[in-house]
């Protein structure tokens, strides 16, 4: 059989030569020429085209029903899906080295793989990182050498796509997972596992075995030094959905969220944490990321968030100190840097909370990333009670967006947010005038405030140090320091 034939095709342009240039000749980009396969029609194929083309239909028209989805058995894992797997849909999970991606995927093989259901195909697990002996290792390990699940997943270590879908149309799994994409390869591209022609090609071969058979397949992904799913970007847009695990790798929590999903929403978060037996579930993820305090502590604050429906409290961390004679740092874990830069303009501003001569670092308890908003007022307040060494009072949560006039904005979800933090023993909620109404319901006291030094007299006691409510600030506090222009000279 004759070789098929390649060209190298640039990425921006879509021009393709003959030989891998540095840079296109056409539209003068560097290092965007990918070597491609070049594939001819089929005879059936042509004659198809010939024929005639599909005729446009209604939405309104009745259509295949919905294909029946594959639970998984990981509540965690199939709440992120939407549901659980689809039949015929390309999934990539990515995630740090050591992580836990492996472990979970091999979990929900034997989820899958032992099924009551006759008609499951069991789980084919293809592996170019490790040898069979070692998947048996990890297996054992957490405990899924025993029962039917293990007689149902057949693992094979290879790296060849083309033996990988014969093996996988020969006996068609219900679930397929390939570990990893990058070290898979196609005998037709001279390029090494990895490169961009490679990774294309093999995640195009694999989403046709998907699409054409019916098998689930899912694809383990490595991710960059910046954290980002490593390979070219056309990746992502061919898989149906990207999932992506959490956390810090020397923690026990991880999250699961999603990116992308055509199946379900993006919004929602798996909660798991690593043990000795694998990723276990957490029975209460809403308290899981509360940190443990024998007394009240300056500059922390605890904010109820909301991932997609699951309201989940947090710490919010923060320590200010006098920066000496060097350039004052802003450094955040779990937060974004540049929200906490504009945070400490707007406090200096619109609070009177100076921080311009101090180092600042901000931090949520449990390695969780939060980026929505609402985290914002929160954060402030724990600036200024670590800044004036005020301790937030035992019971107290905080909400609320922060403007650049140090005006609040409401959030969505607050009665749900709060609802959950009075669940858990919290009695006080500070909280932007704005949409306040809205959560009387929620079973806590509720303190609504119309501005950020508002927030911070409510959570820490006005700058005379007078009590805001019975027992909530101490008499003959420091006071907060004015924000004046720095004297020169």
């Amino acid at each position: 059989m004759a070789r098929p034939q390649s060209r190298f095709v640039c990425q921006t342009c879509g021009d393709s030569f003959l030989r891998w240039e540095g840079q296109c000749r056409t539209c003068g980009t560097w290092n965007s020429l990918v070597e491609t396969i070049v594939r001819e029609p089929s005879k059936a194929q042509r004659v198809a085209r010939s024929t005639g083309h599909a005729a446009p239909e209604s939405l309104a028209a009745e259509g295949s029903p919905d294909p029946d989805r594959i639970p998984i058995g990981i509540a965690e894992l199939d709440r992120v899906l939407g549901g659980g797997l689809v039949p015929g849909s390309l999934i990539l999970i990515g995630g740090e080295p050591g992580i836990g991606k492996s472990t979970l995927l091999l979990q929900a093989a034997a989820g899958v793989a032992g099924r009551s259901d006759p008609r499951s195909g069991g789980v084919l697990v293809a592996t170019g990182e490790e040898s069979a002996a070692q998947v048996r290792l990890r297996a054992a390990r957490l405990g899924l050498r025993d029962g039917r699940a293990a007689e149902a997943i057949r693992v094979v270590a290879e790296s060849d796509v083309g033996q990988i879908v014969e093996l996988a149309r020969a006996e068609p799994p219900s679930m397929l997972v390939v570990d990893s994409i990058q070290t898979m390869r196609v005998e037709e591209l001279d390029g090494p596992p990895g490169s961009v022609g490679q990774v294309r090609e093999s995640a195009l071969r694999l989403m046709e075995l998907a699409k054409s058979a019916g098998i689930a397949v899912v694809l383990v992904g490595h991710v960059t030094k910046d954290g980002s799913l490593a390979g070219p970007k056309t990746l992502e847009h061919l898989v149906d959905a990207v999932l992506n695990l959490e956390g810090e790798r020397y923690a026990s929590l991880r999250l699961l969220r999603a990116t992308k999903n055509r199946f379900g929403s993006t919004e929602e978060v798996g909660v798991f944490e690593m043990g000795e037996r694998g990723l276990v579930e957490v029975a209460d993820p809403a308290r899981a990321f509360l940190a443990e305090h024998d007394a009240d502590a300056p500059g922390s604050v605890v904010a109820p968030t909301l991932e997609g429906t699951r309201p989940l409290l947090v710490e919010v961390q923060a320590l200010v100190a006098p920066a000496g004679y060097s350039a004052p740092a802003r450094r955040a874990s779990g937060i974004d840097p540049t929200r906490l830069a504009i945070l400490v303009a707007v406090l200096g501003r619109r609070a009177g909370i100076g921080l311009g001569s101090h180092d600042v670092y901000a931090n949520l308890a449990g390695g969780l990333s939060v980026a929505e908003p609402a985290l914002d007022l929160p954060l402030a307040i724990a600036l200024a009670s670590s800044l004036r060494e005020r301790p937030v009072p035992t019971g107290t949560v905080a909400i609320g967006e922060v403007g650049l006039l140090g005006e609040l904005r409401a959030v969505n979800g607050l009665e749900r947010r709060l609802r959950e933090a009075a669940r858990l023993g919290f009695d006080r909620a500070i909280v932007p005038r704005t949409g306040a109404a809205g959560a009387a319901k929620a079973g806590i006291e509720l303190i609504a405030v119309g501005s950020v030094r508002e927030a911070i007299e409510a959570a820490i006691g006005h700058p005379d140090g007078v009590a805001v409510g019975p027992g909530r600030a101490r008499r003959g506090a420091q006071p907060m320091a004015e924000a004046r222009p720095p004297m020169l000279g």
